[in-house]
């Protein structure tokens, strides 16, 4: 059903990687996305399935992803383009929970500021989906 692209990797140490490159970390460790990546000022704009919402400062915006980003997960199909003033990440997020297999497909509009770090995240997510539905989904794939 779905084709796994390589993830981009680093070799740097954890001082010289980007603060996109530690989210990424983060996101797929299950740990929580540290604050120290995002700007002071960072701003969440999410759409979620059924609903929009914005979270302000680094802190809450970190909260936040705390509670999305919680297990720790592979990425597969993994697209990084960066942009004049940032990067654009699309991936589908796999992991386990309650002993259930669970996935989900995000895109993140990342805009950094001049330091580097993530200013502001237009966050779209297309729900997130338990084995069973993958497994409908797989099914209504294959019968096309």
């Amino acid at each position: 059903m779905l084709t796994t692209r390589a993830t981009t990797t680093t070799s740097a140490t954890p001082a010289t990687v980007g603060a996109v490159d530690r989210f990424l970390d983060a996101v797929r460790g299950g740990t929580g996305v540290p604050a120290d990546v995002l700007a002071p000022g960072a701003v969440l704009d999410a759409t979620v399935p059924g609903w929009r919402f914005t979270v302000r400062g680094a802190q809450a915006v970190a909260r936040q992803y705390r509670g999305w980003f919680d297990h720790p997960g592979r990425l597969e199909e993994l697209e990084r383009r960066r942009t004049d003033d940032g990067e654009v990440l699309t991936y589908l997020l796999n992991w386990v929970e309650g002993g259930v297999p669970h996935a989900a497909r995000h895109c993140h509009v990342l805009t950094l500021d001049a330091g580097g770090r993530i200013a502001v995240d237009r966050f779209f997510c297309g729900g997130r989906w338990d084995a069973a539905l993958l497994a409908e989904m797989a099914a209504a794939d294959d019968a096309g």
